[in-house]
């Protein structure tokens, strides 16, 4: 059967700028007339001449307006000249999982519709970022372009009788405006699972599961309804050999059961709680898209997300993956914590220090120059993809731990002994409003640029701490020689301890201030007390610079991990 395109007239909307995880709004805002289609036809628009005849991978978290936004892009797809489209089941593809098919498939691209840890369900938030054909988020020309285009758009290119079949696997041909036009519906785990077992020895994590040889180890995994649900059964379970009960909120729901998908220590308090009851040794969760995670030990031991870079860093030697590849450069983004940097130090390894973002990674990895990477917001991940990684991270940890014949909490606390420990903390202020938080970096910026802060000395009690360095974050990338300026607030003391503050870009609404407060203590007697207790200074000493009580009204942070 032929189909026909129609071009559609409409007008520019407002804001439609992606941010640092592409374009996320409130569901109700995409819902709105055009609103969806115009974003999605600027993207396409955006491939220029490489857009017409190519192959495209799509899928999404599953949440609420999914189904519908993988139908707009089927029919937009059709009618832009798109030659195929890679779809997964329902619509449904965790970003990791998207960015293995692109470079599997050798794809020009995908189109990710997920907001990540962001609420889900009508009255949550929806959102749409375009990955390049290595796989990564887009880089920051590609979406100053997608914004550039949605300034000025007057029309999109629908085929509005197109209604592919998304829920069955298989392909389908169509002949849209004389040109054939394929859709292939592909089961949203089989490729990823497919990787995971080149990367990973499953042998040996499967003995330790199943206690072959000394006693099993007890998982409990939290997919908090999001789309890592399939994705945990069948590796874990299936593949794995870890009991059906090991395996938790493993169907995905479009509201996330009601849930904040968000792995932390505040939002997936249940499987905190779970652990801390002792019948588990190794726990784990994983936000709405798949691309973060939270590691926990026995009885709930916390593994902040740099400890958790620089452990797997220290022991890639664990993980059959690097044996093959060799261990190029080690990155994080600049509020991660410092503690990696002492092992590329230890291992004479190059550390790039980039921008918060996933895309500022793929470049370097690109180039051959970098491994494995990570951000304190609970992402982690290596150059087999160009997307942060939870299961991956999960599977990272299992294959140390079988590898070393060793439990989360001994592997942590021998990493301390022998690197010292970062003490890290991030505090988060959700929905502030705008003016106000706009107005505290504004007075950070004035007060970091002034020529003589370096070598003044902030104190809270007994502890004083001397300004080595403070700025505001610019980063020149090593590759591209491309400049990204007002990335952060830094103020780097004497003794390497350092407070940060960022404005976050993965919001959809207001304003979300972070603070980030890093301390090295290299005194081993120190290294099991509370993280909280240890930064107080340091955190009174923030609070007190930035007038972030006083400015937002708001007392509390929503979020501290």
């Amino acid at each position: 059967m032929s189909y026909s395109s129609v071009t559609v007239s409409t007008k520019p909307f407002d804001g439609q700028k992606p941010g640092t995880s592409g374009l996320r709004k409130g569901v109700k805002v995409f819902q709105g007339q055009h609103y969806t289609e115009n974003f999605v036809q600027c993207t396409l628009d955006a491939m220029g001449d490489q857009l017409v005849g190519s192959t495209l991978v799509a899928g999404g978290d599953g949440r609420f307006f999914c189904s519908e936004a993988a139908h707009t892009i089927v029919k937009m797809c059709a009618a832009n000249g798109v030659s195929k489209l890679i779809l997964g089941q329902n619509g449904v593809l965790s970003t990791p999982a998207v960015s293995c098919v692109i470079r599997k498939r050798s794809t020009q691209g995908g189109i990710i519709l997920t907001a990540s840890h962001n609420p889900g369900g009508p009255n949550g938030d929806f959102g749409i970022k375009f990955n390049t054909a290595n796989g990564g988020p887009a880089a920051e020309a590609v979406t100053n372009k997608i914004f550039e285009l949605t300034k000025t758009i007057a029309q999109y290119r629908t085929c509005p009788t197109l209604n592919a079949e998304i829920s069955k696997i298989g392909t389908q041909t169509y002949n849209v405006d004389g040109r054939e036009f394929t859709v292939e519906v592909i089961d949203c785990v089989q490729d990823y699972l497919d990787f995971m077992n080149e990367i990973f020895d499953f042998t040996s994590i499967r003995s330790m599961l199943k206690g072959e040889g000394r006693p099993a180890l007890k998982i409990l995994i939290d997919a908090m309804h999001g789309v890592t649900g399939p994705y945990a059964k069948r590796i874990f379970c299936e593949e794995l050999g870890a009991p059906s009960e090991s395996v938790i909120n493993c169907v995905p729901l479009p509201d996330f059961g009601g849930g904040h998908p968000d792995p932390n220590l505040t939002y997936a308090a249940d499987l905190v709680n779970s652990l801390k009851k002792g019948e588990h040794g190794f726990g784990a969760a994983f936000d709405g898209d798949g691309d973060r995670n939270m590691i926990l030990g026995h009885r709930g031991f916390f593994i902040t997300p740099s400890d958790s870079l620089a452990v797997i860093a220290d022991n890639l030697e664990c993980i059959p993956y690097f044996k093959k590849t060799g261990v190029k450069g080690y990155a994080r983004s600049m509020p991660t914590g410092c503690a990696v940097d002492r092992v590329a130090k230890a291992k004479g390894k190059e550390m790039f220090e980039v921008p918060t973002g996933w895309k500022f990674f793929g470049n370097l990895m690109d180039a051959n120059r970098l491994s494995l990477c990570g951000e304190e917001s609970f992402g982690t991940g290596s150059d087999h993809i160009r997307e942060k990684d939870g299961i991956w991270a999960v599977l990272s940890w299992l294959s140390i731990m079988a590898h070393k014949k060793t439990t989360v909490e001994e592997l942590m606390k021998a990493h301390w002994a022998k690197y010292g420990r970062n003490f890290f903390t991030r505090y988060d202020y959700e929905n502030c409003d705008a003016e106000p938080a706009n107005q505290m970096m504004a007075n950070l910026n004035a007060m970091v640029s002034e020529p003589d802060i370096v070598g003044n000395t902030l104190s809270y009690g007994e502890k004083s701490f001397k300004v080595a360095l403070a700025d505001n974050f610019s980063y020149t990338d090593p590759i591209d020689n491309s400049v990204s300026k007002n990335q952060g607030i830094r103020i780097i003391f004497e003794d390497g301890s350092r407070i940060i503050f960022r404005l976050s870009g993965t919001g959809s609404s207001g304003a979300t201030i972070r603070m980030y407060i890093d301390s090295y203590e290299a005194d081993k007697s120190k290294h099991l007390l509370d993280a909280q207790d240890m930064l107080k200074p340091l955190v009174e000493i923030a609070l007190r610079i930035s007038q972030l009580r006083e400015l937002t009204g708001r007392q509390q942070p929503t979020v501290i991990t």
